[in-house]
This record gives C-alpha cells, sequence and structure tokens, in this order.
C-alpha cells in the first residue's frame, strides 16, 4: 500500500475520532463520507460502500471504546440506559450488519442517508432544559428506548456505523437525557452497537484489514483527546458542532445519492 494513501488513512481516521470523541459519537458520520470521496480527489481507488462500512465498523467499536474511558469517572454514565438501549441496539446492529451483504451500494447509501437526514431534522429540535436536570434524578420511557435504539441498530448496523449520530439527538430530544449525560452514555451504547455491526461485516467479508488497522490506531489516539477536550466545552457548543456536522454530511450524501444512484 503507498505511504500516501497510509497517511491519508491515518488523518481521515484521526480527524474524525477527535471530532466524535468531543461530541460523543463514534464517528461514522463523519468518517463514512470522507473514506467514500476523499481517496478519489487524490488519484487513489475509491472503496464501495461495502468496504467503507466494514472499516467504519471496525474503527468505531475502538473509537467508542477509547471514548468511554474519558467519561467513566463524574457520573455521565447512565448505567440502565445502557443495559436498555445497549442490549436492544446490539441485536439490531448484528442483524443489519449480517444483512448488509444482501444490499447493493446505492442501497446502503441511503439507508445511511436517511439516517443522516433524521438525525440532522432532530439536532434542530428544541431541548431547553435538558441540562437544568440532575444526573441522579434523569428518568426515560425504557420501552420507547428499547424500540428506538433497536431500529436505529439495524439501520446503522447496514452502514457500519454504531448509530451515535441519530442516537444522541434521540435521547437529547426524545428521551429527554442531558447532554453530558447523552454523550457519555452513547458513546458506552455505540460501543456496544459496534460488537454487533462488526462481527455481521466479518462474518460476510467486508472488512479490508490494513485500512481498518490504520484507522484503529488513529482511533485510539485521538479519540481521547477529544473526548478530554469535549469536557472543556460547552454544551450549547457542543450540540451546535454536532448539528453543523450532520448537517453537512446530509447535503454530500444526498447529492451522492441523486446525482450518481438511480432507484
Amino acid at each position: 500500500m503507498d505511504i500516501s494513501f497510509i497517511v491519508l488513512l491515518f488523518l481521515i481516521g484521526f480527524i474524525g475520532s477527535f471530532l466524535s470523541g468531543m461530541v460523543g459519537i463514534g464517528g461514522s458520520i463523519i468518517k463514512y463520507p470522507l473514506l467514500f470521496y476523499i481517496p478519489p480527489i487524490f488519484g487513489f481507488v475509491a472503496f464501495t460502500a461495502h468496504e467503507v462500512s466494514g472499516i467504519s465498523a471496525i474503527q468505531v467499536f475502538f473509537s467508542t471504546i477509547s471514548g468511554v474511558f474519558v467519561y467513566r469517572r463524574g457520573g455521565y454514565l447512565n448505567k440502565a440506559l445502557i443495559l436498555y438501549m445497549g442490549s436492544s441496539i446490539l441485536i439490531g446492529s448484528f442483524l443489519g450488519g449480517y444483512g448488509s451483504k444482501l444490499l447493493d451500494e446505492g442501497q446502503i447509501n441511503l439507508v445511511y442517508g436517511v439516517l443522516a437526514l433524521s438525525a440532522s431534522i432532530l439536532m434542530f429540535l428544541p431541548k431547553k432544559g435538558l441540562d437544568e436536570i440532575p444526573l441522579d434524578q434523569v428518568k426515560f420511557n425504557g420501552i420507547l428506548a428499547i424500540i428506538l435504539s433497536f431500529i436505529v441498530g439495524l439501520a446503522s448496523g447496514i452502514v457500519g456505523a454504531a448509530g451515535a449520530f441519530i442516537l444522541v439527538p434521540i435521547m437529547l430530544v426524545v428521551l429527554k437525557i442531558p447532554t453530558r449525560m447523552t454523550i457519555a452514555t452513547s458513546l458506552a451504547i455505540t460501543f456496544i452497537s459496534s460488537i454487533g455491526s462488526t462481527v455481521g461485516k466479518a462474518m460476510t467479508g467486508q472488512v479490508l484489514l490494513i485500512p481498518s488497522i490504520i484507522m484503529v490506531v488513529a482511533s485510539i489516539i485521538a479519540s481521547p483527546l477529544g473526548g478530554q477536550f469535549g469536557k472543556k466545552v460547552n454544551t450549547k457548543v457542543l450540540q451546535r458542532l454536532l448539528a453543523i456536522l450532520i448537517v453537512v454530511t446530509v447535503v454530500k450524501i444526498w447529492m451522492g445519492i441523486f446525482g450518481k444512484t438511480s432507484f
């Protein structure tokens, strides 16, 4: 593999993981389009949607566990929410990751586009008073959490994501979880989700070993740095940053769907 290609993959992984650690997402919302569109710009062969989703699944597994270690202290992890949503999303992500082999490239991109569009809409809905709730008094609808996390797991498993980019706005807007608890807990839930999607992708031969290793190394370095930085940033800034990242990705993905794909 060309050394310049290795450096490019590392930079994509580092930048994406730093931002994902900061805003509490697994990073696929950032790295999926970067892996899909950036290499061809520099003259390298483009990854297929199956390859990108396989690389993303492996990378997210390591970036989320690194981020969880940063937030494990301070009372930000909601263990009940992790149990409810983690168990449900694990089943959904495995089914989605395993079944994605049956979908073509355009269908995988379409699923990703729908997820990103849904996340962008949710991020702009009002979230007043969330961060005024004491962390030890946070309550949520368990059945709703289970249903939503299963759906998220199924869809995100298809695209090799852990689903945090849609999970975070769901937790903020629908379940009414405070921002910092959402960021910390979503990392733990998406780590569990990434287990299912990674196993499903690996079992169906959708994982490229060398690019995955490069992205993992970048994630292990960058995700904790992003997490540490995110703990010092105002929660409103984190919400706005996540919203911007999601909207930019939505625009790019849907331009690609309408420009290159027919259904």
